[in-house]
């Protein structure tokens, strides 16, 4: 009996994740696959492009996990520099693209799993294309802008955009000794968080030397005789001066493929699929990682939240599909971390904006905390912002910012929301106590507490 063949399109967490617990499940004899990866790289962590970037990693490859070697080496037939370029569902074949001869050629497959990712948002702008502006998604955009660091003179970077790579990579940026501006629309930084908590984070920039320009929208790269970035307009007619531009307006899904092959997307452009993560309506096709939307467990419908912790999962469980095995991924509760300098930022669940969106009353919390008890050396502040249902409590979303020892506590806050819990509930909680990791009462539990006395006030 012939091998069946699994073709990959993409060849980062999803994808080999996929390819590699398929691999683990059946061998050579039983299943053939064949990934295509348009980079030079394959199962890396982009989350960790600004460390690098930054100084914090030494070394490029330090954030590479598997190479394209080692995936071959467990009869993974890997071929890199090579882009899909069409999928003909009908006849079960991809068109494949050589990039660095043009030459093209039909693949046939029995399974198909598309990990086709995200891309970085780039407006349309005049001059985007300049050299010397760049948007930060692989490990080849990662490589692209050192190329620049390192050839450019100047010390003057402008970040378009405060999201969670804007604000990364203008730390990095700093760390590297630039002078760098972050313009961005809204009216604070980390739009991931309610404005009242991004003003913190905003603080926290400023402090550390980081020009942050609230509500500013860019219209034009201005460029010198040579085609490179000179500045960045902005709509209220100011220029600020760059020689080197980093687009951190965020990501969307890479779809085209999926679109144009006429597979199902979400309202954000994500593929959607089952719990098995199986394409909706296709029974040998599956999807995962940044270009598919998830279940927000919360707010009850699909979300694009583009993380690798994800994006391996879906990996597992496609692998476990196509290798004849059976598992699931339930949804996400959309948790998420970051730092600027010394201040850690992390998010679970819904935001105010996201509350209001789903239909859903609700009442706040803020308090403010140490990381540690008061009196013990190296106690940081830390805020806390819990959002809760107004008539039955429910817990639907958490913010922190605050000191070393802060981010990690968003953890709690996921599991009480995966488990849909009340903020009663979450105030019987037994937590671990010491005075060197939290106050008697840990933050969480303070703002828990706070938040059941909002509930009860607000009545029904």
């Amino acid at each position: 009996m012939a091998a069946e063949r699994l073709v990959v399109v993409g060849g980062d967490a999803a994808g080999m994740s996929a390819a590699s617990q398929a691999r683990r499940l059946k061998g050579a004899a039983e299943l053939e696959i064949v990934a295509f990866e348009r980079g030079h790289f394959t199962s890396y962590s982009a989350c960790g492009i600004p460390y690098w970037v930054g100084g914090r990693v030494p070394e490029r490859d330090d954030l590479i996990a598997r190479t394209p070697e080692q995936h071959r080496a467990r009869d993974i037939d890997l071929r890199t520099r090579t882009e899909v370029v069409e999928l003909d569902l009908p006849g079960s074949r991809v068109r494949a693209r050589d990039l660095d001869t043009g030459s093209e050629s039909w693949t046939a497959y029995d399974k198909l799993v598309l990990a086709t990712g995200a891309r970085p948002v780039r407006p349309r702008l005049p001059g985007i294309g300049a050299h010397g502006v760049h948007g930060i998604q692989t490990l080849d955009d990662g490589q692209r802008l050192m190329d620049t660091l390192e050839r450019t003179e100047g010390r003057r970077a402008v970040v378009v955009g405060a999201g969670y790579i804007g604000v990364e990579m203008a730390e990095a940026l700093v760390g590297r000794g630039y002078e760098v501006t972050v313009l961005h629309r809204g009216a604070q930084p980390m739009a991931t968080l309610d404005p009242d908590m991004g003003g913190l984070v905003h603080s926290a920039m400023n402090r550390m030397g980081i020009r942050t320009v609230s509500r500013a929208e860019a219209t034009k790269i201005l460029t010198d005789e040579e085609g490179r970035v000179r500045a960045v307009a902005t709509a209220g007619g100011e220029e600020y001066p760059a020689d080197v531009v980093v687009l951190g307006i965020g990501v969307e899904p890479r779809t085209a493929l999926a679109r144009a092959a006429g597979l199902p997307l979400g309202p954000s452009g994500g593929i959607l699929t089952d719990l098995s993560m199986r394409v909706r309506g296709y029974e040998n096709i599956w999807s995962g990682g940044d270009c598919v939307e998830v279940l927000d467990l919360v707010a009850g419908r699909t979300r694009h939240i583009p993380l690798g912790t994800h994006a391996n999962k879906h990996g597992q469980v496609i692998g476990s599909g196509v290798g004849g095995g059976y598992a699931t991924f339930p949804g996400v509760v959309g948790t998420a971390v970051s730092k600027v300098c010394e201040l850690e930022i992390a998010r679970t669940g819904l935001r105010e904006r996201d509350a209001l969106e789903a239909g859903l009353r609700f009442v706040t919390a803020t308090i403010t905390s140490t990381t540690t008890a008061g009196y013990y050396p190296g106690a940081a502040e830390m805020t806390v912002k819990m959002l809760a249902e107004r008539r039955t409590g429910r817990l639907l979303g958490v913010q922190i910012v605050g000191g070393a020892g802060s981010a990690k506590r968003v953890d709690i806050a996921a599991v009480a929301l995966t488990a849909g819990m009340t903020v009663e509930q979450v105030v019987s909680l037994d937590l671990g106590y010491a005075p060197p990791f939290s106050p008697v009462w840990d933050p969480i539990l303070v703002a828990a507490r706070k938040a059941v006395s909002a509930v009860r006030s607000a009545g029904v």
